[in-house]
């Protein structure tokens, strides 16, 4: 082998230093280098390319194996192994969890360690022919929205093609499917980016105000107006307008509306003065607005002038396919702000998450997720189903009525297998484990699927 430019990092310890470590790998071809404490490892491992680390493991809490936590956040593929004198197999298994790769206890033959680092060196050279497994995911997020699934996949595709027009967007969707992401989305990625976004929800303004908090108001126009107001859509001048839930406001709110989209003007309450203005428009409603142009609550002309470009987002329940990604992605955010150390979930919970019916849409699945974040204990690694909500739990059934939208298991099995994988950075001998499947079946799965 002649790769001299691969780096061993030693983390010295009083058991490591009775091993002589530096001595019985000098043989070897690659660069080793001894640090004298973990803080010591930290720095180096920010500014070297590192390819194995020996450490000893800490078994005890709180701190169990903290350092290899942080070896996975700087670099997911360095290979640890660790040392574990007087270990118990609990200990090991542990460590495992942990994220090392590999374990010696006290009684260990030189020649299993050199092949051991062979062996990992090896699998660490070839996971840039992994990056496509372990990233496989990340080509299906674009601006914080999950797009596995097909439909979601061609609404990201569509708005990256129409996202550098001026035309105005209207965003369809049940509460909670994340339509502002979606709008904020088009901002970023328009001509628009470098300008405000602005955010307006008309169902949180009462009647009375919308207009003043809309266009803004002059001083003294009304009781209560010590001050002149600027409103949204001049705050929002040269950049996007988002106004959510257009379909709350009031027919006579919708004509002085319209003649802003008509005429790009508009008036400040207590003026008779024009305003230009040069604003993009997203609007969003959770309402069927042709059922509300029929009842006579939506103005029609309105309602032509919105639609020029039109989204429906489909409920979490119509795309299954993105709650693990989706799931992982909330997970280790509240994992990092609950300053937890959960890494992935138990296959159960990914199964209870995928067949629940989520009338709340993807604010309920994030909720559910840091619920189950905070009752967590500190040193939890996987979440469970007794960390998730009761009434998740108690929803986890497979009646008939729920048949149309659970997955085939073909489905389901691949993405339990892509979902794994990727939790423990494309490590397959973990997967497996995880999976309780052999090694062998794994690679005959990820060959089924079209994830090798």
């Amino acid at each position: 082998m002649n790769e001299p430019n691969y780096i061993i990092l030693i983390i010295n310890s009083p058991f490591i230093k009775t091993m002589n470590l530096t001595n019985t790998l000098s043989t070897l071809p690659y660069a080793i280098k001894v640090v004298p404490d973990q803080n010591s490892a930290i720095e180096f491992l920010n500014d070297h390319s590192v390819t194995l680390v020996i450490s000893e493991a800490t078994l005890t809490p709180p701190n169990r194996n903290h350092i290899i936590r942080i070896i996975k956040t700087i670099n997911p593929f360095i290979g640890i192994i660790c040392f574990c004198p007087n270990a118990t197999i609990a200990d090991a298994v542990n460590t495992m969890k942990d994220g090392a790769d590999y374990f010696f206890s006290n009684d260990f033959e030189t020649r299993s360690l050199i092949d051991k680092i062979h062996e990992l060196i090896d699998e660490t050279t070839s996971k840039s022919e992994l990056l496509p497994v372990i990233n496989a995911q990340s080509k299906h997020i674009s601006n914080g929205i999950v797009h596995v699934d097909e439909k979601m996949h061609a609404i990201v595709s569509s708005i990256n093609q129409i996202a550098q027009t001026k035309a105005t967007v209207l965003i369809l969707g049940e509460s909670g499917v994340g339509k502002e992401v979606f709008a904020k989305m088009i901002h970023q990625k328009s001509l628009r980016k470098h300008k405000r976004f602005v955010v307006v929800n008309c169902a949180a303004i009462p009647e009375y105000l919308i207009e003043s908090e809309l266009f803004g108001h002059e001083r003294g126009s009304f009781t209560g107006a010590h001050y002149k107001k600027i409103g949204k859509f001049e705050q929002a001048q040269g950049g996007t307008i988002f106004l959510d839930e257009m379909g709350e406001l009031s027919l006579n709110m919708q004509v002085k509306f319209l003649r802003v989209l008509q005429e790009k003007q508009l008036e400040r309450v207590g003026s008779s003065d024009s305003i230009e203005i040069d604003v993009r428009i997203i609007a969003a409603t959770n309402r069927v607005l042709h059922k509300e142009l029929e009842a006579g609550k939506f103005r029609e002309d309105l309602y032509y002038r919105l639609n020029v470009i039109n989204f429906f987002i489909p409920p979490l329940r119509e795309r299954k396919k993105d709650i693990p990604l989706m799931a992982q992605i909330f997970l280790r955010e509240f994992s990092k702000e609950y300053n937890k150390q959960l890494e992935y979930m138990d296959i159960e919970v990914m199964h209870t998450l995928i067949n629940q019916t989520w009338k709340g849409n993807v604010r309920e699945l994030r909720n559910v997720i840091e619920r189950a974040t905070v009752v967590a204990k500190r040193n939890e690694t996987i979440l469970m189903m007794h960390h998730l909500p009761i009434e998740i739990v108690k929803n986890n059934s497979h009646s008939p009525g729920h048949a149309k939208t659970e997955l085939t298991l073909k489905e389901y099995e691949k993405m339990i297998i892509s979902y794994t994988l990727n939790s423990v950075n494309g490590n397959k001998r973990r997967t497996a484990e995880i999976l309780d499947i052999n090694r062998q079946t794994l690679y005959n799965k990820l060959n089924e699927y079209g994830l090798l």
